[in-house]
């Protein structure tokens, strides 16, 4: 007869000194994408746009995520389901060869929208909270007080390929990008959004996790509350000794052996970093 073994540790009943409801958000739905985003238009700065209208190479360093609105509407006939609309703003840094001269730093702004559909449950209930206030930017409106929230979870892009593109002066180019103030007060000059010599695109690839959330009420059992045990210290490693922290240190011995070219770490990357 087989011996049976349970290897998952498992709460002891006797343990549990009492229960406690707490509030908490709950995952209604969630889905993860890799968008491959290809020619998205670089809006550069007034000074960036004159230096790459007389470059003669273009190199996109790295793109960094500032940030990204969502928006959540509730999917006609379906009481289910949500839309979430999601925009990210990119900065781009890009290096621009003019001449003999050496590299000269560039900076502009992209723009990505996409769209999810999710399941984030009907919920009749109104929900409103004391340290809001009806009338101000911070208060709740009556049309979002049940609507579910959305988060979303994304890496900073890396840096498929980019090209450069003369604009044709004969047409006529609409800009329908919706830029907020906000945004562009983070850039030193004024972007241009239309005319130039010339037009930058990037390809991007970003991964992310998108998913809907709603407040939960759960009844969990208490253990112990949870008291920090480490005391408060405004310098660390301030009382230790010097010679002692670093005689933990290990030996760097594979510093000191040469690597050949065939050590992965010699490999270039598909993307470089900022």
């Amino acid at each position: 007869m087989s011996e049976q073994r349970t290897d998952t540790q498992r709460c002891d009943a006797s343990d549990i000194t009492q229960c406690m409801s707490i509030h908490t958000r709950k995952i209604t739905d969630s889905c993860r994408d890799k968008d491959c985003i290809e020619d998205l238009r670089v809006y550069l700065t007034t000074s960036s746009q004159a230096i790459l209208d007389s470059a003669a190479n273009t190199r996109v360093r790295c793109a960094e995520l500032i940030t990204t609105y969502i928006d959540v509407e509730p999917v006609a006939f379906d009481r289910n389901h949500y839309c979430i609309d999601l925009t990210f703003y990119y900065r781009i840094l890009a290096d621009a060869v003019v001449g003999c001269n050496r590299p000269t730093p560039l900076q502009g702004l992209a723009v990505f929208s996409k769209r999810a559909v999710l399941c984030g449950e009907d919920s009749r209930a109104h929900i409103y909270r004391s340290n809001t206030r009806l009338g101000r930017f911070d208060g709740p409106s009556t049309l979002f007080a049940n609507l579910p929230t959305a988060m979303v979870e994304v890496l900073d892009p890396m840096v498929l390929s980019s090209r450069v593109k003369e604009t044709d002066p004969c047409s006529c180019e609409t800009v329908s990008v919706q830029i907020p103030d906000c945004i562009r007060e983070l850039f030193e000059d004024p972007l241009v959004l239309s005319g130039g010599q010339r037009q930058l695109f990037v390809t991007l690839g970003q991964f992310s996790i998108v998913r809907l959330e709603r407040d939960a009420q759960l009844v969990v059992p208490v253990l112990d509350y949870a008291i920090p045990c480490k005391e408060c210290c405004d310098n660390p490693g301030a009382g230790e000794d010097p010679c002692e922290m670093f005689s933990r240190i290990p030996f760097p011995a594979q510093e000191f052996s040469p690597t050949g070219c065939d050590d992965k770490d010699c490999k270039s990357n598909s993307y470089q970093t900022c």
